[in-house]
């Protein structure tokens, strides 16, 4: 059980949420915990934005009834989570990465960058976003060191266009990435270098017993909870 310490809105419909509890099972940049909510029969699969010793922070988007009901969740209530789930990113792959998060692809993005910057590393960061009134976390990369430039589709905010399109003002010879499909595919075939993609799936058990999220890759059929959620590159069948 974990505790909310706060859950506060970032933008008008984008959260974050700080619970407290035992985080030792938290091993690795880019798993995920996931959340029981009270008369609903499926846990909610939310990835770890960042993490220390007795706290967990979540970045989540309210899309559904689940979510919804996370958004009024008060300080001092509790929640049943399993966390550690997921294989995370692997850090050691890369001397001049680059992240790119795209919407609620970001959180994970956060404590990736702080892994990377711990072994050495010192991670650009491209953010994007559809309209300036989405962005978040854009300081909180940036005090931490990194590069950080954030596209907008409309051009309302930084660099007009996709993340891609801001490919072209990083030297990169690695990268890691989360958000949705379409960007993915964009990233995919508008790099020439390897990496590293954390799906988002809708999922049953969330550890690998229901094999609801299986999906194909060159390598045989992985679950996107337990053998995932990060594939990288070169397993990847669109």
């Amino acid at each position: 059980m974990y505790k909310v310490l706060s859950n506060i809105k970032l933008t008008k419909d984008v959260y974050k949420m700080v619970l407290e509890g035992d985080t030792s099972s938290i091993i690795a940049p880019g798993q995920f915990i996931n959340i029981k909510l009270d008369g609903l029969f499926l846990r909610r699969p939310i990835s770890v934005c960042d993490y220390d010793d007795s706290t967990i922070t979540i970045i989540y988007k309210v899309v559904g009834e689940g979510t919804e009901h996370m958004s009024n969740l008060s300080a001092g209530e509790m929640l049943d989570c399993l966390t550690g789930l997921g294989n995370g990113f692997d850090v050691s792959k890369s001397t001049k990465p680059l992240l790119i998060g795209g919407g609620v692809g970001v959180p994970p993005m956060y404590n990736l960058a702080k892994e990377l910057i711990k072994s050495g590393q010192k991670p650009a960061v491209i953010l994007g976003f559809n309209t300036k009134d989405e962005v978040f976390y854009e300081n909180e990369f940036k005090t931490l060191g990194c590069n950080t430039i954030i596209t907008t589709v409309d051009g309302s905010y930084g660099v007009k266009g996709f993340v891609t399109d801001a490919f072209d003002k990083i030297d990169f010879d690695y990268f890691y990435t989360c958000g949705p499909l379409p960007m993915f595919k964009a990233v995919y075939s508008a790099t020439s270098v390897s990496g590293q993609f954390s799906f988002e799936e809708r999922m049953g058990c969330g550890f690998g017993a229901c094999m609801g999220c299986t999906c194909k890759t060159k390598y045989g059929n992985k679950r996107i909870c337990k053998d995932g959620p990060v594939l990288v590159k070169e397993e990847i069948i669109w």
